[in-house]
């Protein structure tokens, strides 16, 4: 019989590959990123990095330089779920970037209680506010998503 971390691990590891598909529907050329919610084995909001509804899918400019009113991946799914009857209250993030300051701040008013992420962002002052705000953090790198 598979012990309960093992069987988590397993969940996490689809979970995190579901992500990364999501991150594919992305029309930003500089960083895809993919975000999925899920709530007691359930998923209750995905999203990706983009330009709000409305507007052209272009995220960057003539200089390659992402527009300012682009979207991270975690704050969509956060605002997808905030429109649903859904509540992240309790969900675990699955995304394919580790979340940044700002995003920090969304997660936690969120009620999000578990993170799982493949790459590391580059400025970890996000993680360093979730940990301390007592959010679970975990990453699963590329390299062991797929072996």
């Amino acid at each position: 019989m598979e012990n309960n971390l093992a069987k988590q691990l397993r969940y996490d590891v689809a979970y995190l590959k579901m992500a990364f598909e999501w991150a594919n529907l992305s029309y930003c050329q500089r960083k895809k990123v993919g975000a999925i919610i899920v709530k007691n084995r359930m998923i209750i909001s995905d999203g990706y990095n983009g330009t709000p509804s409305g507007f052209e899918n272009d995220c960057e400019d003539e200089e390659i330089n992402t527009k300012w009113y682009v979207l991270h991946a975690e704050a969509n799914a956060i605002l997808k779920c905030a429109t649903s009857t859904q509540s992240a209250e309790g969900a675990t993030l699955y995304i394919t970037l580790s979340p940044c300051k700002d995003c920090s701040k969304l997660i936690l008013q969120a009620g999000i209680k578990r993170i799982v992420y493949i790459q590391q962002y580059k400025d970890i002052s996000g993680l360093d506010f979730l940990e301390q705000a007592g959010v679970t953090i975990q990453q699963i790198t590329e390299e062991e998503l797929y072996n």
